[in-house]
């Protein structure tokens, strides 16, 4: 039997290819939940998932519809930052192509200018979002609502000590009602640019937001198919995981 809102295989409207950015190094809490859950919402709008991981000296993935990135200590994204560079320009044309991606924490970091340590190292960024970021003393953790003009309201889990600032080229996923968010001093959490939806917050972010889950399918599907005819994704456990994270206190 088929999960709840599933097409039968040979009733599939197409293959989405859905692409992990470095999962060995950056995915320090549990970031690889984002994955999952896409492909699970892919196959109840009627789609096929294909889930590709990529790491550190692997050949980059062609045909890629959508890119998931996760978080991870100072010392994974120093694994990963020659190969990301080398990977720049790639990733800039999807990027400015419009493919959809969720970059989570350390992976927003580095998509931005820069991440400066609190020790003062510079880890270069591949400059696809118009942020920087600079390490602190002071360690952002706890239950985090964000208001988002798109998505409604966002809730996760924070847990970082750098503070990103946001330039005049991207936006903010939106404002944060409860928690930090991006730094300590404007209330602004996340960022939008093009298709990437960027942000600090984990817990997974997907499974108690599904609609930002669907913000990328459907724009996968529109971009590789020309339309997107959505299924009958079952919400019940995403309802369930939200309402409990909005009594969660800070």
């Amino acid at each position: 039997m088929n999960p709840a809102g599933a097409a039968a295989p040979d009733q599939s409207k197409g293959t989405l290819r859905v692409v992990q950015l470095y999962p060995r190094d950056m995915n320090i809490y549990g970031d690889w939940g984002n994955a999952l859950v896409l492909k699970r919402r892919i196959a109840w709008h009627g789609y096929t998932p294909e889930l590709l991981e990529y790491n550190v000296g692997d050949p980059f993935p062609e045909g890629v519809d959508i890119i998931v990135g996760g978080g991870g200590q100072d010392s994974g994204q120093l694994v990963i930052q020659d190969d990301l560079q080398a990977r720049a320009g790639v990733l800039t044309d999807l990027a400015e192509d419009g493919t959809p991606m969720l970059l989570i924490c350390g992976l927003y970091q580095l998509f931005g200018r820069f991440f400066k340590t609190r020790t003062g190292a510079v880890i270069p960024g591949i400059g696809v979002l118009d942020v920087e970021t600079h390490g602190g003393d002071e360690r952002l953790i706890g239950n985090v609502k964000v208001a988002s003009p798109e998505f409604g309201e966002v809730l996760g889990y924070e847990n970082h000590s750098g503070q990103t600032t946001l330039g005049s080229g991207v936006r903010p996923l939106g404002t944060t009602a409860k928690g930090t968010g991006n730094n300590s001093n404007d209330g602004h959490e996340g960022a939008r640019y093009r298709n990437i939806v960027a942000s600090y917050l984990h817990g997974s972010l997907l499974p108690k937001n599904p609609a930002i889950a669907d913000f990328l399918i459907r724009t996968a599907a529109e971009r590789r198919f020309g339309s997107f005819i959505p299924g009958n994704p079952d919400d019940s456990f995403a309802v369930l995981a939200r309402e409990h994270a909005a009594r969660r206190p800070r």
